[in-house]
């Protein structure tokens, strides 16, 4: 009996390792087509609806999309009203994993299929690059998930399962008002633990095939609906480490299928006439017990989402009250991304790319505060902006450190070629930009410095220098921080600017150090004044050379 079971939760464990493999292959193949998708076509709840039940259909995985969700609004991507609208769909698009397992799953021997069908995958696998390695995961992947079927089908048989949950239903009175909330709680119960409502909605359709005496629509239906809300256990998990409108993100998807739950019981008895008169007109004498609880699952979702999407916006304002914003910090680490908030690799690049970009822009404002201090003659007031520069040093340090850590978590996962070049690219971009943050302090501590240990002030013609200098430095960040946020790839011809900006910096740096030996010989002012001024330009010059260092990350240097 202990093999058995062994033997179950080792079919089980195939059939969900099938479904990974194949959804990630999907996401993969169609990774920034999906995110397109699901940040441009949500324009409105109906819009949204529609984005959510398309994508969830194709990678057959409600919960990866719902965290994708969960991501994007993390990311300030997309609304929570979008956001909503994409759960509902959601639901909707996860109903075709049913309808798959229903028409092939227990009714073909697709499980004698599955070794050819890695035959012709191998090869594309462990030879193929790119999109058609994507492609052999995916086969992969389809040919694991109806070998774990098939295998599932075989333990339970050798189990006897049939005929001890007979034995267990005989003390169970079917007919009690609190039978079907049991049922219910436990394909909740079952769902939380397997982190799959594909899974368990497969266990539950190989169950009602069985034609268990006590096992009938009713109970059927009721684990399919605890399973809807025991799905939401993945998104609420991927948001704790979220924002606020992460959390309130997962917080609506919960809500949504408890509300839809709570419907469906209020009517319960009528829907499952509704859904046997609906499976005679349909499939009339050729339908089968897992035809009838597919048909249930899809209008169960279909229904919900037609009386809630016309509550979106009540809906939205009781997540609101359930979880206040806490007036975030500007100065927090990390706005985008946060410990623990991983969604799929592929889609985790998002949050960090959009961290990259705030690092970017912190960077500039540092480079602004140290334009401040220069123009300063207020003791107060300049000891003040080089705190905050000192704040801001502080950090741009502990951003490098927690983007690369992130970035080297989503590395673990499966990436594709293109993935890895952006995660490489990423990793050079916050070093790049943490020396950029080391500079514009060294920057605000030459100043202090100067103005404790040198009681004179700077020449005109210093002053002058240094603000062209600071002109010609905060013009080569924002031109960085432009091309970041493009996240376009740069040709020889798109980079010659950025090249010749810094040639600019180079050849005024070479002048004003020849400039400067000069005065001092003739007395222009003294020595010690003339290493505070060369410090601060080498310093500018040192800063351009890392900007440039980031926009070269951009640059198709494998095309030229």
């Amino acid at each position: 009996m202990f093999l058995h079971i062994l033997s179950f939760v080792g079919a089980l464990g195939i059939f969900l390792y099938g479904m990974k493999i194949m959804s990630e292959g999907l996401e993969k193949t169609a990774g920034d087509r999906l995110r397109g998708v699901l940040a441009s076509m949500t324009s409105n709840r109906f819009a949204g609806v529609a984005t959510g039940m398309g994508v969830t259909a194709v990678i057959q995985s409600s919960s990866a999309t719902t965290v994708m969700v969960v991501s994007f609004v993390n990311a300030g991507l997309m609304t929570l009203r979008q956001a909503i609208g994409v759960i509902m769909g959601a639901n909707i698009g996860t109903t075709v994993t049913a309808w798959i397992v229903a028409f092939i799953g227990f009714k073909m021997d697709i499980a004698a299929l599955s070794l050819p069908l890695m035959a012709v995958a191998a090869p594309l696998l462990f030879i193929g690059k790119g999109k058609w390695k994507n492609l052999g995961e995916c086969i992969i992947g389809f040919a694991l998930l109806f070998m774990g079927l098939n295998l599932l089908s075989e333990a339970a048989e050798a189990m006897e399962i049939g005929k001890h949950m007979g034995e267990w239903l005989t003390h169970i009175d079917v007919n009690a008002w609190w039978a079907i909330p049991l049922f219910l709680f436990a394909g909740m119960i079952l769902t939380m633990a397997m982190q799959s409502s594909s899974a368990s909605m497969a266990i539950t359709l190989m169950l009602f095939d069985m034609n268990i005496p006590g096992f009938g629509l009713a109970q059927a239906a009721a684990l399919a609906m605890g399973q809807n809300i025991g799905t939401t256990i993945t998104a609420l998990l991927a948001s704790f480490a979220g924002n606020t409108l992460a959390k309130r993100a997962a917080l609506a998807h919960t809500l949504f299928n408890v509300f839809g739950v709570i419907i469906i019981l209020c009517i319960f008895p009528l829907s499952i006439r509704a859904t046997e008169m609906l499976d005679k007109v349909i499939f009339g004498d050729s339908s089968n017990n897992m035809y009838l609880l597919s048909i249930f699952h899809t209008c169960f979702n279909l229904f919900n989402t037609m009386v809630m999407i016309g509550f979106v916006a009540q809906i939205e304002k009781l997540i609101c009250r359930l979880i206040p914003e806490k007036g975030e910090k500007e100065e927090k680490r990390l706005v985008y991304i946060s410990e623990g908030m991983l969604s799929t690799a592929e889609l985790s690049l998002y949050q960090a790319k959009k961290e990259v970009d705030v690092f970017a822009t912190r960077c500039e404002r540092m480079l602004t505060m140290v334009q401040e201090l220069f123009q300063t003659t207020n003791d107060a007031q300049f000891e003040e902006v080089f705190a905050r520069i000192s704040k801001y040093e502080g950090i741009t340090d502990n951003m490098e450190v927690e983007i690369a850590k992130y970035l080297q978590r989503v590395s673990e996962g499966r990436l594709s070629n293109e993935s890895k070049s952006k995660i490489t690219a990423m990793l050079r971009q916050v070093d790049e930009l943490e020396s950029i943050g080391d500079d514009c302090f060294h920057l605000g501590r030459t100043f202090a410095r100067k103005r404790e240990n040198y009681k004179g002030d700077f020449t005109a013609e210093q002053k002058e220098r240094i603000e062209q200098m600071l002109c010609y430095v905060q013009q080569c960040v924002a031109n960085m921080k432009t091309a970041l946020e493009q996240n376009n790839q740069l040709t020889f011809e798109q980079m010659a600017p950025y090249y010749e900006l810094e040639q600019t910096i180079n050849d005024y740096r070479s002048e004003v150090r020849e400039n400067n030996l000069k005065d001092i010989e003739t007395g222009k002012y003294s020595y010690q004044l003339g290493v505070f001024y060369m410090d601060f330009i080498n310093h500018c010059e040192k800063l351009a050379d890392h900007v440039i260092n980031v926009v070269e990350t951009l640059f198709l240097k494998d095309k030229e």
